[in-house]
């Protein structure tokens, strides 16, 4: 059997998917204001799943340099749009009937280890 790993919906993380997808690169050295434009431009381009399938798309091509391009989107878009917080992850009761998949907060997730988490970890 093989289980699905829990994805982080948060603001953040969908940002940093979203640099992550973008052209831009760490060597350019870019502003927030680059950082904030790259993750619209990506946004608009592919999407939220978009940007999030070229993310796990990466990682299964190329783990080794999508580890540390990963580390440094969420290091830029928490530069460029401030740290996560918990008020951004959308309550159950909140979100309409058939999203998928389901947001989740920090404290529904104590005890499980995210996959972006050990992915990090490495």
């Amino acid at each position: 059997m093989m289980w699905s790993a829990p994805y982080d919906l948060s603001p953040s993380a969908a940002w940093a998917d979203a640099l992550f997808a973008s052209a831009l690169q760490r060597s350019d050295e870019p502003s927030a204001a680059q950082v904030r434009q790259a993750v619209a431009t990506a946004t608009r381009a592919f999407g939220d799943l978009g940007c999030a399938a070229r993310v796990a798309q990466e990682y299964g091509e190329h783990p080794e340099t999508a580890v540390a391009r990963m580390r440094w989107a969420r290091t830029a878009v928490t530069g460029a749009f401030g740290g996560p917080s918990e008020t951004q992850y959308v309550p159950r009761h909140a979100r309409p009937a058939g999203a998928c998949p389901a947001p989740r907060s920090p404290r529904e997730l104590a005890g499980h280890t995210p996959a972006r988490a050990m992915l990090q970890a490495c």
